[in-house]
């Protein structure tokens, strides 16, 4: 292994993370502008045309149930029980189908999966899609990169909160401030931040300004176990002083 891949000493063991927690969509595969065309046909459905810009922001990172919220607002239509999970039953059909077709990987998303898993790191994949889609995502991505998977559906609250990245820790046997979060939008940062992870962010659909709890990298390409270490240690400094 390069000697930059190799994680620090025991001098910074201390601050170094215990293992790394990946966003899905818009971090490892660019899926979000999949999910987008999905929300479109079903605002369609209901009558609509296209989502607004503020509309696009507000999905980046969400759920199942608050993306079709947004797509009943935009269409003007109330949600009945029967109408939403039709909706729902669209939505969902449809991302499968597209998910079967293969997902583009996003920028050096592969390689920091396996630099993370060479350095030793536990892994855990930490998403607001459900199960059922996040499993045809990761016949693409891989399953065997990651020690553990958390979904949307299968926590109380999804993100922003800091749910699923609280059960991840929990079944990683490890403290959250122990753990990097690596993530790409807003609504996913003020998840993993709420949990007490250090995050590690990527920006893809929109830009992320620093903040006392991140480190902002403009892509994954070339990263390595040491930025990884760099990363936690800079941001218990600054919490410290």
């Amino acid at each position: 292994m390069p000697a930059e891949d190799r994680l620090p000493g025991p001098d910074v063991d201390a601050v170094r993370p215990a293992a790394v927690l990946f966003d899905m969509d818009g971090t490892l595969i660019d899926s979000e502008k999949v999910w987008d065309r999905s929300l479109v046909e079903v605002l369609r459905w209901l009558g609509g045309t296209e989502l607004s810009a503020e509309a696009r922001r507000e999905t980046l990172g969400g759920n199942l149930r608050s993306s079709l919220a947004i797509v009943f607002r935009e269409a003007g239509v109330l949600p009945t029980p029967e109408l939403a999970e039709e909706a729902a039953r669209r939505l969902v059909g449809r991302t499968a189908e597209m998910f079967e077709g293969g997902l583009p990987w996003r920028p050096g998303a592969l390689t920091a999966l396996r630099t993370v898993r060479e350095a030793g790191l536990a892994t855990a994949l930490v998403t607001n899609t459900g199960r059922y889609l996040t499993d045809k995502a990761l016949v693409g991505i891989g399953a065997e990169h990651f020690d553990v998977t958390v979904c949307g559906d299968e926590v109380p609250r999804g993100k922003p909160a800091p749910d699923p990245y609280l059960r991840a820790a929990d079944l990683l046997g490890l403290a959250p401030e122990d753990c990097l979060a690596v993530e790409d939008s807003p609504t996913g940062i003020a998840a993993a931040e709420a949990s007490g992870a250090v995050v590690l962010a990527v920006p893809c659909e929109v830009p992320i300004p620093p903040g006392r709890g991140r480190v902002v990298r403009p892509t994954l390409e070339g990263l390595t176990a040491a930025d990884l270490a760099a990363a936690h240690r800079e941001v218990r400094e600054q919490q410290a002083a």
